[in-house]
């Protein structure tokens, strides 16, 4: 049946019941339905019991929702605003298909709805439904064609369906008309153009690529980028000097960025046609790197790149060089640097053998080598030397040698928080869980304020099925007032949740695992398809 307009009064109720939902006020909009429902002549308003519905979904009162929505459809099919209603209901419950059913019947009530059109788009490009993507996009374009937006993702559109000519074509069109000027920042404009590029290189235009990006150069605000492009088309042109000169700039500005070694080594013909056919030879390579490191002495990548080339005595010759620096400059992340390594079984035996040689003389002799003289190395090599040592022999499976290792850096320095997380660690890995908490706990109780170690030491403690205390871990760092498990919740604190389901799993607490459950995936349907914004609501 057909529903009954509005008068003034109850227009401008309903007017706010969109506003509530808009802005997640949604026990006003309830109080704005029964303001409307709960007179004689609107009490079937079909658009008033659908919003209603929608406003219970957002509640967790999925039946109830449901039930209101279907009502108010059945009270007036004709309505756009019931149909994108029972649409976006769909939608929480990841029933796309049948939601995009229900936005394609609200713009036949209603073609020209901004909204509608907008949310469709959304699902046809969560769906991939390029082509219906593409019509909708049209649709936008003609209704607000002075809109950036509208441009750019009807031309998103083309690209998509790997149509570049057209995705081009419209990107330079609509660059055309912006009106910029030449000695203002403008990041947007930025972007667009840096756009426009990326289409042009998956187009395989390079050339065209490059004349591009030397163009608008000066009107790119992210100048590091533009480099990194040159440097890609130029090796793609095969313009190998250029690209190498490039790289070697590159480099000059980040001097850790591997990427920069691989494109100058393929720009010098240096680098691999394949894993076993190296195209130049080693000590080429070697010297490229050893010139790098004499023009950055503090720069890390390019002494440890040069230990993924070489095998035997020449690793085991620049190892000991890597390894001395590090360990007398005291850098915890060292280990880390050289986990990639650890695939190679001959490596690691020269690791082992060069490192416990260390721990041996320091101990002795405060020197790497019984056979050294000059100045005798601080106390804290040692300690970094015995760090390593127990994450080499985590890393092994030895772990009751990890143990000896870090339980003798915690002895000689009780205060440093990476030998208590690192004991934590071994424990996890042997399978101790309750002690692989307690000792986290010890790490977390030495510097409080780091939320990090925090986070880590609760991540632990729920491994370990101690959900209380890992909740009073969290409550230091959440707000006051309310209970830290409410205020994770509320923060949509993924990891936190996840872990609590597990342990509750564990616990066979069932029914508090689900609930969790339901908590996860109420985080989630009403904004993976909205960025992160509520769907908005337009009579």
């Amino acid at each position: 049946m057909p529903n009954v307009q509005l008068p003034p009064k109850e227009s401008n109720l309903f007017k706010r019941i969109l506003k509530c939902y808009e802005q997640k006020q949604y026990k006003n909009g309830l109080k704005f339905c029964k303001m409307i429902l709960s007179n004689p002549k609107f009490a079937e308003h079909g658009e008033t019991l659908a919003m209603k519905g929608l406003t219970l979904n957002c509640l967790g009162k999925k039946e109830e929702a449901y039930e209101f929505v279907r009502k108010g459809l059945r009270n007036d099919v004709k309505s756009h605003v019931c149909w994108h209603v029972y649409g976006l209901l769909q939608r929480s419950d990841k029933k796309y298909d049948e939601a995009i059913k229900c936005y394609r019947n609200a713009l036949k009530l209603d073609k020209d709805n901004l909204q509608i059109l907008r949310d469709l788009s959304l699902l046809q490009i969560q769906m991939r439904d390029l082509e219906g993507y593409r019509e909708t996009r049209y649709q936008l374009l003609q209704l607000r064609p002075t809109q950036r937006a509208s441009w750019v993702g009807y031309a998103i559109a083309y690209h998509l369906l790997k149509d570049y000519d057209m995705a081009l074509k419209l990107l330079e069109e609509f660059r055309q008309t912006q009106q910029i000027p030449p000695n203002k920042v403008d990041y947007e404009y930025s972007e667009l153009i840096l756009y426009q590029n990326q289409v042009m290189r998956e187009a395989d235009l390079f050339q065209q690529s490059l004349e591009h990006i030397e163009m608008y150069e000066k009107q790119v605000c992210d100048k590091l980028l533009v480099e990194e492009i040159k440097g890609e088309i130029l090796l793609k042109l095969g313009r190998l000097n250029e690209a190498s000169e490039v790289f070697k700039n590159l480099i000059d500005r980040n001097a850790e960025n591997w990427c920069y070694y691989e494109g100058l080594e393929k720009a010098l013909q240096l680098s691999s046609l394949g894993p076993f056919l190296p195209h130049g030879t080693l000590e080429e390579r070697l010297q490229i790197y050893e010139e790098i490191s004499k023009q950055h002495p503090r720069a890390i990548s390019p002494r440890r790149l040069p230990l993924n080339l070489v095998p035997g005595e020449k690793f085991k010759e620049l190892m000991d060089k890597f390894l001395r620096v590090n360990f007398s400059k005291g850098c915890p992340p060292l280990f880390t640097t050289l986990k990639s390594l650890y695939y190679n079984a001959e490596k690691v035996s020269i690791i082992q053998e060069l490192v416990t040689n260390y721990e041996a003389s320091l101990k002795t002799c405060e020197f790497f080598s019984p056979y050294e003289n000059g100045e005798k190395e601080p106390p804290t090599t040692l300690l970094w030397v015995q760090y390593f040592l127990a994450q080499h022999f985590d890393k092994l499976g030895q772990h009751s040698l990890a143990l000896d290792y870090i339980n003798a850096a915690i002895a000689s320095t009780p205060t440093l928080i990476e030998l208590f997380y690192m004991k934590a660690k071994i424990y996890k890995h042997i399978g101790n869980l309750k002690e692989a908490a307690k000792w986290m706990d010890e790490a977390q109780s030495l510097d409080t304020a780091d939320r990090f170690i925090n986070s880590k030491c609760a991540k632990y403690m729920l491994r370990a099925n101690m959900i209380k205390e890992a909740e009073e871990m969290c409550s230091k760092f959440t707000r006051e007032g309310t209970s830290a498990m409410e205020n994770l919740n509320e923060m949509q604190c993924m990891w936190f949740q996840t872990e609590c389901i597990a342990a509750y799993q564990r616990l066979g607490r069932y029914g508090d695992a689900l609930k969790k459950c339901h908590e996860v995936e109420r985080h989630s349907p009403s904004t993976w398809t909205t960025g992160g914004k509520e769907p908005q609501m337009h009579p």
